[in-house]
């Protein structure tokens, strides 16, 4: 399912997915609704949310893929990937050539789901927490 905007309905099952997957770290209110052109694709499986992908544009005209997670009785079954295919294509009919995201080498999982979806890392950096991140970046076909 896609959802232009904060996907207000789903957003405390969202919550509860992303402090599971980000050591219980809390995606605020505040935080989505200030990503303008926020798009959402969510795995629904029995009126339960058991992932999403939220991704938006970047000033400089990329799609900025930005989280992501899977709720962790649902992991290994290529939802992750399924949220992918699906957010590329939605982008890509919204005019977007080139989709890029970030990783960590501690979210192993992402990373190579990255890789298998023929994402390439572009470059590295050090974010102001003083975390290494991996920029991947894809031309969307």
């Amino acid at each position: 399912m896609a959802i232009e905007g904060v996907p207000y309905t789903w957003l405390h099952q969202l919550q509860e997915i992303y402090a599971d997957v980000f050591d219980g770290a809390h995606l605020p209110l505040e935080k989505l609704a200030s990503k303008e052109g926020l798009l959402c694709m969510l795995a629904v499986e029995n009126n339960e949310l058991i992932g999403f992908k939220l991704g938006y544009p970047h000033p400089d005209g990329v799609f900025y893929s930005w989280l992501g997670g899977v709720r962790d009785t649902k992991r290994g079954q290529g939802i992750a990937s399924q949220l992918m295919i699906a957010q590329h294509k939605h982008m890509k009919a919204l005019g977007f050539q080139k989709v890029r995201t970030y990783g960590r080498n501690t979210y192993k999982a992402m990373l190579i789901v990255n890789l298998k979806h023929g994402f390439d890392i572009v470059s590295t950096f050090i974010d102001d927490k003083g975390r290494h991140k991996i920029i991947f970046e894809k031309l969307v076909e």
